[in-house]
C-alpha cells in the first residue's frame, strides 16, 4: 500500500479595516503613502493648511 503525503492546503483571507480621516486630512490620494514594516501598517497623510481666520465685520451705527 502506497500512502502519499499532501501538502495542507493555505488558506488566504482578505482583511479591510477602514479608518475615518480627520477633518483636516488632504484626501488626495497623492498625498497618501502605506508601509508595513515588521507587521506594523503606518499610513502618512498630508494636512490641510489651517483655514484663515475671519476678519470681524465693522457695522457703523448711527446715534441721534
Amino acid at each position: 500500500m502506497e500512502r502519499r503525503m499532501e501538502e495542507p492546503r493555505r488558506r488566504r483571507w482578505r482583511f479591510m479595516r477602514k479608518f475615518p480621516l480627520p477633518e483636516n486630512a488632504n484626501a488626495n490620494t497623492d498625498k497618501i503613502s502605506a508601509v508595513c514594516q515588521d507587521g506594523v501598517l503606518t499610513v502618512t497623510v498630508e494636512k490641510l493648511p489651517p483655514p484663515e481666520p475671519k476678519k470681524p465685520k465693522t457695522i457703523q451705527v448711527q446715534v441721534a
